[in-house]
């Protein structure tokens, strides 16, 4: 029987495309949900719609990157958003570490205090905008409590006042988030190995010296991961807005995604082209998270 033998060229290219073709499937993914409506909303903000929004878009260039420029309620948007990243992020960041260090140990019932912490991941955000609505109301549990320790008679206006609506709504995204980026750190946690703390003990470094001089180092990719995660999750806050404060008041709650759908979805405006053209400024904000979690990532110290 003749054995025809393929040439090298072809059994090269066949070897080299193997990966390709496994990752063919996702790229398919990638490019129906991302890529292409990216591109699609980069094509409309580029036109508007007239009255009928059932008649195709007319073109009309950079008009609407214009009017983004000139648009005060989107600047003022944009610094919510910058505020909501510098109040919440470095607490997600630190406070989770702190629960996994406390969590991560063998003492007897730790699996009760792991899963109280976990819950309120699992809750809704819906149902979780609600609860802390009733919390904060006038005469919710938080005044109550205040009455009660004769700190405020008539108790904080929580979510009617410009000056702290938008802290009020950044406690229920903390509240939320501790949990979950718990146990990426409680992950970390047990990947370290017991011979460096004991090794530290030896040396004199004991107690919370040894999560200085050990734990912090060895869980620097972890805490790099959960700054970006936190970040982009923090500049795409939308539900907590939505339920809680509908944006206000006088816009002092209103994120960036919130206002996306206020102008493209919000009955009272149907401005699709705009409100990609917004949706567009936001996706250039976590791009560049992104690009900062890629180029973080990639040095050897980071890399433990």
């Amino acid at each position: 029987m003749l054995h025809i033998k393929r040439p090298k060229i072809v059994q090269n290219w066949g070897t080299r495309a193997t990966p390709y073709l496994f990752l063919l499937p996702a790229l398919v993914v990638l490019g129906l949900t991302v890529f292409y409506p990216v591109l699609q909303a980069l094509y409309l903000s580029l036109t508007q719609y007239g009255y009928d929004i059932t008649q195709p878009p007319e073109w009309v260039g950079f008009a609407n990157f214009q009017r983004l420029w000139g648009d005060r309620v989107f600047w003022q948007v944009l610094r919510n958003t910058l505020v909501y990243l510098l109040g919440v992020v470095p607490i997600l960041v630190l406070v989770p570490l702190g629960l996994a260090i406390l969590v991560n140990q063998t003492i007897p019932g730790i699996r009760w205090f792991r899963a109280a912490y976990y819950a309120p991941v699992v809750i809704s955000m819906v149902v979780a905008g609600i609860a802390w609505n009733w919390m904060y109301d006038e005469n919710g549990l938080l005044n109550q409590l205040l009455r009660w320790l004769q700190l405020s008679e008539k108790g904080v206006p929580w979510l009617t006042s410009p000056a702290i609506a938008l802290f009020s709504v950044m406690v229920v995204t903390i509240w939320k988030g501790l949990g979950y980026y718990m146990v990426i750190y409680l992950a970390g946690l047990q990947a370290i190995p017991t011979e460096l703390y004991e090794a530290a003990q030896i040396d004199g470094s004991d107690g919370w010296l040894k999560h200085w001089d050990i734990t912090i180092p060895m869980m620097r990719p972890y805490l790099i991961l959960v700054s970006v995660i936190s970040a982009i999750a923090a500049t795409k806050t939308f539900e907590e807005v939505y339920v809680m404060t509908r944006g206000g008041p006088l816009n002092s709650s209103k994120t960036v995604v919130y206002y996306v759908y206020e102008q493209a979805f919000d009955p009272t405006n149907l401005d699709i082209s705009y409100g990609c053209t917004v949706g567009l400024a936001l996706f250039l904000m976590i791009l560049v998270l992104s690009i900062v979690r890629l180029s973080l990532s990639r040095e050897p110290s980071a890399l433990g």
